[in-house]
């Protein structure tokens, strides 16, 4: 098939995509019900798309439109699904256009290649981990000797290499948290907020260094990112050029960076821009 000129002009010179474009999935890409923000008279909403279901029930959407700006991405860069899920969690998720040959999962502990787990970058990360922070089984301990039953409803290990709770955010003490995150701080890990979850991850745990293994595999010197939580802050800044929407942690908190664009647009219609920003980008 003769490839289309938008595509034959973001190759590079070693015949794919010079871009690789860089992206977290929840509340940046995907969104669920309670976080579509479609404040818009009902008759303007624009048509949703259900790319994920959980337990029989339609989970996650993006729009239409939104949609097609994907398909069209895979054919310019080399997309690249950058997210804290676990590789089950992943693979609930079915994304318009052709399969990504790259994506990173558990924030970057597992580097898939068409779709299975790179042995050599989970040697790398376990060895990272090894050296730089404390073990897994001591976060998992504190946090089960600390939380209190009144607010958490559940605790989960991610693919053996980080923790998460899930809260009822209304009772949760604000202290708690700060308390866990300096003890955390202390032992090489980082705490986060978003929404109902609080995950405890390894600070050598970082999207943005299974970013730039990709970027190394496929030859590529431009990097295009966007997300919208605390957990992305090290992908965007990774990124030569970012994107984070008008909603969540790093929004919520004034974040920024110079080659960072706040965008306006908040809930679906965010995502909406941003692949229009990436698809820009990819082709410039």
């Amino acid at each position: 098939m003769t490839a289309s000129p938008a595509h034959r002009a973001a190759e590079s010179h070693t015949g794919g995509p010079r871009a690789v474009v860089a992206s977290d999935l929840d509340r940046t890409l995907i969104y669920s019900t309670a976080a579509l923000a479609l404040t818009m008279p009902d008759q303007n909403a624009p048509r949703l798309l259900c790319v994920e279901t959980h337990e029989h029930r339609p989970l996650s959407f993006m729009t239409e439109t939104a949609a097609e700006l994907l398909a069209e991405l895979g054919d310019a860069a080399w997309f690249v699904p950058t997210t804290t899920r676990t590789r089950a969690q992943y693979e609930r998720i079915s994304l318009p256009g052709t399969a990504p040959r790259y994506a990173i999962c558990a924030n970057g502990g597992h580097l898939l290649v068409d779709g299975v787990s790179d042995p050599d970058w989970q040697r790398t990360v376990a060895a990272r981990l090894a050296e730089q922070c404390a073990p897994l089984d001591e976060v998992t301990e504190h946090l089960r000797r600390t939380a209190a039953p009144e607010w958490l409803r559940k605790h989960r290990v991610a693919e053996d290499l980080f923790a998460y709770l899930v809260v009822e955010r209304d009772l949760l003490p604000p202290q708690w948290v700060k308390d866990l995150a300096e003890w955390a701080e202390n032992r090489g890990w980082t705490v986060s907020l978003q929404g109902r979850k609080i995950y405890a991850v390894p600070k050598p745990l970082t999207k943005s260094a299974a970013v730039r293994e990709v970027a190394r595999r496929t030859g590529t010197h431009l990097v295009l990112g966007a997300g919208d939580s605390l957990l992305d802050a090290d992908l965007l800044l990774a990124a030569d050029r970012g994107w984070r929407p008008n909603h969540g942690e790093l929004a919520d908190s004034g974040w920024g960076a110079p080659t960072v664009v706040p965008l306006v647009e908040r809930g679906v219609l965010a995502g909406e821009r941003i692949l229009r920003e990436f698809l820009a980008a990819a082709r410039a």
